[in-house]
């Protein structure tokens, strides 16, 4: 169960995060045309550091959601994640986190040009019920790679630094062919050897692969994008996007 008195609310200027009933909540961010980041966001995590991340199998998370429109540009989603890309140095009151490996098992959004897969076989955008599962690396030792990171600008090299990410991530995923404008019921059980995901009470998906180490809740919507793409290609940014939200009740 999720005590849902440590939700910590966060978001850009103008975003909203709105509790509208016991264990409801809508996130909403505003229309913009400017590729300027936009997002809304619950967790459960705030600033702590990795070690300290509440959720371990075996969890069980259930949501009652829907969304203004089902090709929203960027990213929405619930699930669970290790934060993995969030660099913080400690200033400020803020814990000092450093980049990590991905783990993550969700329900998640991600509209083109959005291209969230290390391999070629997997489904990279619409919206997918995905499990990214990777070795718990210390930091300072992932920051032994840092001096190869000019190489990504180079097509073969980045070409080259993807495989090697696949084979040391796990990953499953598949995508989800239902109107998410309209009420579902979506349940994510994580256990020691396995991850299920259903929607409506029927299994979509099930899978030996399953995230490492502790895990934050993260519910929240944006008009982000990022693409690792099979040409080598890295991009990222923000979207041009319409007012948008996200209703949804814990169930």
């Amino acid at each position: 169960m999720i005590d849902e008195k440590v939700l910590v609310a966060k978001g850009s200027a103008g975003s909203k995060v709105e509790r509208t009933g016991p264990s409801s909540w809508r996130l909403q961010i505003p229309a913009g045309e400017t590729p300027e980041y936009r997002w809304a966001q619950l967790d459960n995590y705030g600033n702590q550091p990795r070690s300290r991340f509440a959720l371990r199998p075996p969890f069980a998370l259930s949501v009652r959601a829907r969304v203004s429109q089902a090709d929203l540009p960027g990213t929405w989603g619930f699930g669970l994640w290790n934060n993995p890309f969030t660099v913080e140095l400690g200033i400020g009151g803020v814990t000092a986190r450093f980049p990590a490996l991905p783990n993550a098992a969700w329900f998640f959004h991600a509209s083109p040009p959005n291209a969230l897969s290390f391999r070629d076989d997997l489904p990279a955008h619409g919206f997918l019920m995905a499990v990214f599962s990777s070795p718990l690396i210390p930091p300072g030792v992932l920051a032994l790679g840092l001096p190869w990171l000019p190489l990504l600008a180079f097509r073969p090299a980045a070409r080259w630094i993807r495989r090697c990410l696949g084979r040391i991530i796990r990953e499953d995923s598949a995508r989800l062919e239902i109107d998410p404008t309209v009420w579902h019921e979506y349940r994510l059980e994580l256990k020691e050897t396995s991850c299920r995901f259903e929607v409506d009470g029927r299994k979509m998906l099930e899978t030996k692969v399953v995230p490492r180490g502790r895990l934050g809740l993260v519910l929240w919507i944006d008009n982000q994008y990022a693409a690792f793409s099979q040409d080598g290609r890295l991009r990222s940014g923000a979207l041009p996007n319409p007012q948008a939200w996200l209703e949804l009740e814990l169930r």
